[in-house]
């Protein structure tokens, strides 16, 4: 079977490959709801804006495929499709059709690179042989007698069949598959090209000529396959952070069954409900719940936390956490796929893959390169034959114009760009759930904040604790150890492992008010001041605290004072973000006090309090219809409609799952910092896009020209054209020079505050 690019994967593997029948890719899909199904396959074969093309308009062209999404990076494909799972169309069949194989992505996939393994033993036998024959043509250019230059000759033609034949099909096939299709790729001119040069070749050495430019051919091949080889190179230093998010993850976990027998079973067999035994220094495979044991966990990989957390029974953990202390035996609350890294990287592939502005504008030009590219050597070489009546000449300007006219670099100017700044938000801690969102931050002039879970941590902290007496935090921590109210868990955080012993004859939670504890005649109330004691009479609400008391028998023993404090960085990304002119606001639907107090903290003045999520998309479409571009930052499943509905959002990731969907990003760390590197890392992106598509433009205005006027040899326009595709992926990989520099203050600031 002919693959796009035909290099060296051994032909029965590319037969298995290709043999993933409907019914496998069926089963295999992911439920997305509402008869809506998700397959993802692996595209070896594909590598330049013409393939992309290829795949995803004959898949939309299948029966029930509403999205059809290459990321070039990965080499995948992302189907999203309705139907049943027993009734999946036969997506492998299609894409052979047009000449690429398909296979159910794995994990597993993209440890090792075969094309760059291919394509370096195809260099070095061009390499070899352009070696060899330049040592040849160099005594044929001092000067041979005519039978040792014939001679020359031939055993030039002899070093550069191998290297046209072995090292040439890495661009034959792909073109071949192309052509017998009836549809065209980047490897149709080179492939032309090359064989033209070669064809040439044998020509003057059949005519004994006085030169037969052997050399040229292959250096021509030999300079084509090292910019390509060099180009893969690189694109795998800007390799998708999918990749690395598979890796946190275990292939697999322990399973404790009802008996208490342990065994083994791999990742994609574990489901919600099962028992997972968790030993020190293992990963935590899927979403789960503590059930028994106590450890410390580190979250630097999956949130970039450098603090460790305390685990105990109750606690949630995400999936990608390492257990650092002791084993611990958990309840799995999610399938692989449904796992928050599951989650993850399906968000960063679709960024990685989505369509922005520039990217579809590349994407319409480099489908126009076909007509042009061949027409303009077509052209050229007509013109220089009636000009001339030299053949030779014609063809070998005609040669060069096939090869510096193509368009790879317009065809990376923008994927490349999206690839890396989405990899380098993700080693920052923030997951990119749709590409064109990059493009849209940069417009923005307005930022309206929620409040709750944003501006602060939405968790209650104690304030007073040094002026409660350490008996009395101690009770009242044994009380509140039943409760999972806010205020709480505060006070049992405040005691820490100072919690009295105290055995009560009864202990019960009233819903609204608080907890009632009775030892014999005595009744302790820990909860809302007027139902603790009769006796307090509680002052106006200040700020953004909340009060609860201790109290026996109706007597006050202590009053807590609790807040919701801010979250680390709010103060910096507000400054930021006012020193580059952005106008700064808070809508919130809590009380107005809590508000104002978080807006005169931040030097905020303009806030709204007491909104509903109707009325904060509401405010959304009237600064919309001032001509307004809204970053909206929000958390709670009440702000979900309006993440929806600004022109860009963000959202933490303690966000609502139905908020977490709505936004366009979303950051992992406690530290609003995040925000600020998503803003500088999208005006960086734009920046890179912007000198890309220049440097493209630049390159085709330049060189064309020049090879159309015949001052450009084919092996010129090889180097040239190598060079240009060079350029631009190098000029992207620059967004990422400094990811470590940034995440080390974002991490610093978030121990800081750990430690405040």
């Amino acid at each position: 079977m002919s693959c796009c690019t035909g290099i060296a994967v051994p032909l029965a593997e590319d037969t298995a490959r290709s043999t993933s029948g409907a019914k496998e890719i069926g089963l295999a899909s992911r439920d997305l709801g509402g008869g809506l199904r998700q397959t993802v396959l692996a595209l070896p074969d594909v590598h330049c804006a013409a393939c992309i093309a290829a795949v995803e308009s004959v898949l939309r062209r299948v029966r029930g495929v509403e999205l059809a999404r290459v990321n070039l990076s990965t080499k995948r494909v992302t189907i999203n499709w309705r139907g049943k799972a027993d009734e999946s169309p036969d997506f492998s069949a299609e894409l052979e059709k047009v000449g690429y194989c398909a296979h159910l992505a794995s994990s597993e996939e993209g440890a090792q690179d075969p094309v760059l393994s291919s394509l370096l033993k195809a260099l070095a036998v061009a390499g070899f042989s352009a070696m060899n024959i330049m040592i040849l043509s160099v005594s044929v250019w001092f000067g041979t007698d005519p039978a040792t230059r014939h001679a020359f000759h031939m055993i030039s033609a002899a070093l550069a069949l191998p290297a046209m034949v072995y090292s040439g099909r890495v661009f034959y096939r792909s073109a071949w598959a192309a052509l017998r299709r009836g549809r065209t790729n980047m490897d149709v001119p080179i492939s032309v090209g090359v064989v033209l040069a070669f064809a040439l070749s044998v020509y003057d050495m059949l005519q004994n000529a006085p030169y037969a430019y052997f050399d040229a051919s292959v250096s021509l091949l030999f300079v084509l396959l090292a910019g390509r080889t060099l180009d893969q190179m690189m694109r795998g230093r800007a390799r998708s952070a999918v990749g690395a998010l598979a890796r946190l993850s275990p292939q697999g976990a322990n399973v404790v069954t009802a008996d208490g027998a342990v065994s083994y079973l791999p990742l994609p067999e574990i489901r919600p409900g099962m028992h997972l035994l968790v030993a020190a220094g293992d990963r935590v495979p899927v979403d789960s719940v503590v059930v028994a044991g106590a450890s410390e966990l580190d979250y630097s990989l999956v949130s970039g936390e450098s603090c460790w957390r305390h685990a105990v029974q109750g606690i949630e953990i995400r999936a990608g956490v390492m257990n650092l202390s002791n084993p611990l035996t958990l309840r799995a609350t999610s399938s692989a796929d449904d796992s928050f890294l599951g989650e993850m990287a399906r968000m960063m592939e679709a960024a990685e893959s989505g369509r922005s502005t520039y990217r579809r504008l590349a994407d319409r030009a480099a489908t126009l390169y076909a007509p042009v590219v061949h027409g303009l050597a077509l052209v050229s070489l007509c013109v220089w034959l009636y000009a001339t009546g030299d053949l030779h000449k014609a063809i070998t300007i005609g040669i060069a114009v096939l090869i510096i006219t193509c368009p790879c670099a317009l065809g990376l100017a923008v994927p490349m760009v999206q690839v890396v700044a989405v990899r380098r938000l993700f080693e920052q801690g923030v997951m990119v759930r749709e590409g064109s969102a990059l493009e849209r931050l940069t417009d923005i002039d307005t930022v309206l904040f929620d409040k709750t879970g944003t501006l602060t941590l939405g968790e209650m902290r104690l304030v007073n604790v040094g002026s409660i007496p350490p008996e009395v935090l101690s009770l009242a921590a044994a009380m509140a150890r039943s409760s999972k109210h806010p205020a709480s868990v505060a006070i049992v955080a405040a005691a820490g492992r100072q919690v009295a012993r105290a055995s009560f004859d009864s202990l019960k939670e009233v819903h609204g008010h608080g907890i009632e504890a009775r030892t014999g005649e005595v009744v302790y109330r820990l909860g809302r001041p007027t139902w603790a004691s009769s006796a307090f009479s509680p002052s106006a609400d200040e700020g953004n605290s909340t009060t609860s008391v201790l109290s026996k028998n109706g007597h006050e023993l202590a009053v807590f004072e609790f807040e919701d404090p801010l979250r680390p960085g709010a103060r910096e990304l507000v400054g930021a973000l006012r020193a580059a002119g952005l106008s700064v606001r808070i809508a919130s639907g809590d009380r107005y006090a809590a508000v104002s107090s978080v807006a005169h903290q931040l030097a905020v003045n303009d806030f709204a309090a007491e909104l509903l999520p109707g009325e904060k998309v509401d405010l959304i479409r009237t600064l919309a219809s001032e001509n307004r571009k809204v970053l909206m930052i929000g958390d709670g499943l009440n702000d979900a409609p309006a993440l929806a509905a600004a022109h860009v959002s963000i959202a933490p990731s303690s966000a609502a799952d139905v908020g977490r969907n709505a936004s366009d990003f979303v950051f992992l760390s406690r530290s609003l910092l995040a925000i600020r590197e998503i803003k500088e890392t999208a005006a960086r992106a734009d920046a890179l896009i912007r000198q890309n598509f220049a440097m493209a433009v630049a390159y085709n205005i330049v060189s064309v020209p020049f090879a159309i006027a015949g001052q450009v040899t084919p092996v010129a326009a090889a180097i040239s054209m190598s060079l240009s595709s060079i350029a631009v992926v190098g000029n992207a990989l620059r967004l990422g020079a400094r990811t470590r520099m940034r995440r080390d203050i974002i991490q610093t600031t978030e121990a800081a505050s750990v430690k405040t």
